[in-house]
């Protein structure tokens, strides 16, 4: 936590001044309620906001290790063949270039309200930079290593998973790292086109009742559980790296 010491303090100073200069009514407080009041509605709601807050967790996590398996086996095609490889890398960077907003509505009309377009819409956001750092990766594996596989007659896979895989994870956390980072706001965004339930829905309704104090706090467990999901992934991080470095593999 030391090294984020002068993160929090930053932020704590941007927090005061926020309180200040909003108590000194250089703005109007239903424009732009001080953090006092955000926390204040965040916690006398909190009995109605928990509901929608698991909705979006719900959606999030399972739409995130859904694009976390996709994203791995794509790295693997990417990486078998460079005719896979020129077939669809292509196709991923042409997928980025569609807006997953555009894509949302098309995603209800099929799908309905339920939870599946929201988690399909979670998968959007998260899948790309997993796959593409997975496979970049698996590219980057030292020339020496592969030469030392090939000369034991190793097969492809056995020289993936005990050797190009590990090697690789730093790559591969860090497509995780952004998604993770993604993952939240994608379920949001699928909230807000339609659904019965979650963090996007009590938005729009904290929105049309004019509850701008509500709105900041959706925001602020927005952003803490986006964190948790982050902290999950570098927790996992540490302890497949380690693992892998005490294994002795030749990274």
């Amino acid at each position: 936590m030391k090294k984020y010491k002068s993160s929090f303090i930053l932020i704590i100073v941007l927090l005061v001044f926020w309180e200040i200069y909003v108590r000194a009514g250089f703005i109007n407080v239903r424009i732009l309620p001080p953090p006092s009041l955000i926390f204040q509605a965040l916690f006398s709601h909190w009995n109605n906001l928990l509901p929608h807050v698991l909705q979006t967790l719900l959606e999030t996590v399972i739409g995130f290790l859904i694009a976390a398996i996709l994203g791995f086996v794509t790295a693997i095609l990417l990486d078998i063949s460079p005719k896979i490889n020129k077939t669809i890398y292509p196709l991923l960077i042409i997928s980025q270039t569609i807006p997953i907003i555009a894509l949302a509505p098309l995603l209800l009309l099929w799908f309905g309200f339920g939870i599946l377009p929201k988690i399909i819409i979670v998968v959007l956001y998260c899948y790309f930079p997993i796959a593409i750092t997975g496979a970049g990766g698996l590219s980057q594996t030292k020339k020496q290593f592969m030469k030392l596989l090939t000369s034991m007659n190793a097969t492809y896979w056995q020289g993936l998973f005990l050797v190009r895989f590990p090697s690789s994870l730093p790559s591969f956390f860090s497509g995780l790292k952004i998604a993770a980072t993604y993952s939240v706001a994608g379920a949001i965004v699928g909230e807000f086109v339609g659904a019965y339930q979650g963090l996007g829905v009590y938005m729009q309704q904290a929105a049309n009742s004019f509850s701008v104090a509500l709105v900041f706090a959706s925001i602020f467990v927005t952003v803490l559980l986006s964190f948790m999901i982050l902290k999950a992934v570098m927790i996992l991080e540490n302890l497949f790296t380690c693992h892998s470095r005490e294994g002795g593999n030749p990274d």
